[in-house]
């Protein structure tokens, strides 16, 4: 690379090499004011005084060397997968930017080969985690003004595309139990809830059913709902330790399989999964009611991926603590990400 550097009067009618970056901090703004290929005017150099640019560069390019532009460019062609689109460049940089919402998944030893070389500065979010769309989910460029076309390719050789899991369409239906809720003593205080979270995840809420604390009439409510074509069926109520708790079994009786009780996450330890065909059973724990946020929302988050047969929750107890922030950022924090 040939580079040099001549006053800004002596560039007028040349176009800019590179992006000409502006920032105004009163304002918090901070972007491209002049592009590549800008074709310098005398209008501009007022501008440019202001922007502290009393000369600018001059690049020439060897045969084997490749422009920033054009190195972030084409990696970003080889990270970009199905669900994902590039924005860029701009200054130098490319970015990935989801189209819907879901989980995004990539190669994590793919990006820190890519990184191991100084050249290149490839960030990211991290793998599962919960993006919507419009979401940045990755962004890159190389340090230097030009590239070697050996190192663009050993970057693009090791690339593995970021993949966006779209969340599915799940009808879900709630089972009350309680004996309190079905006499009307006590109002269910998490339907409402649940209905706010589907409608997060894209779900829809296909009923509810009201039972007392019998094993076979929770087990005949959660069956009603899913022959009335419910994805995921959530039961709440009964399912501590304590021996009139009878809402565990009734999962039982009404499943295929039992997958798990119990997960390491704080709130939302006593949790459980089940599955029937296609179909899963949840039995949620009483902090459900009052907890804004607990591990039934990582669950969730896992079924409306598609994920359910494939849950490693042991791996849970990584991000599993609610840190119950001030202002909750969920799902865009580690107790919504799932573990892999």
């Amino acid at each position: 690379m040939d580079l040099r550097s001549i006053p800004i009067e002596e560039a007028l009618g040349h176009p800019l090499a590179h992006d000409l970056t502006k920032i105004d901090a009163e304002k918090g703004i901070k972007g491209a004011r002049f592009r590549r290929g800008h074709i310098l005017q005398p209008e501009d150099l007022p501008v440019l005084r202001e922007m502290g640019r009393r000369s600018l560069s001059i690049i020439h390019l060897g045969l084997d060397e490749v422009h920033e532009d054009e190195a972030a460019l084409s990696l970003a062609k080889a990270l970009a997968g199905e669900g994902f689109e590039i924005s860029g460049p701009e200054e130098g940089r490319c970015g990935l930017v989801s189209t819907g919402r879901g989980i995004v998944r990539f190669d994590i030893e793919a990006v820190r080969s890519i990184n191991k070389d100084r050249e290149w500065s490839l960030a990211c979010t991290q793998c599962n985690s919960v993006v919507g769309p419009g979401s940045v989910v990755a962004a890159f460029r190389i340090l230097p003004l030009c590239l070697k076309k050996d190192s663009l390719d050993r970057a693009v050789e090791a690339a593995s595309p970021f993949i966006l899991i779209p969340f599915l369409h799940r009808r879900v239906g709630l089972v009350s139990t309680g004996q309190e809720i079905l006499e009307g003593l006590v109002k269910d205080s998490f339907r409402e809830k649940l209905e706010r979270k589907l409608r997060e995840l894209g779900g829809s809420f296909s009923g509810q059913r009201v039972c007392g604390d019998r094993s076979p009439d929770i087990a005949d409510a959660i069956n009603e709902l899913l022959e009335c074509g419910s994805d995921i069926v959530i039961c709440t109520g009964g399912m501590s330790i304590d021996a009139d708790d009878r809402t565990p079994q009734a999962i039982a009786t009404a499943s295929d399989e039992v997958l798990f009780r119990g997960v390491p996450m704080i709130p939302g330890s006593n949790l459980m999964l089940a599955r029937k065909g296609l179909s899963w059973i949840i039995g949620a724990p009483a902090c459900v009611a009052h907890d804004e946020r607990t591990a039934l929302d990582r669950l969730l988050i896992a079924l409306f991926a598609g994920s359910g047969g494939e849950l490693n929750v042991s791996l849970w107890g990584e991000g599993g603590l609610c840190r119950r922030c001030k202002v909750c950022i969920f799902p865009e924090c580690e107790f919504a990400r799932i573990p892999s």
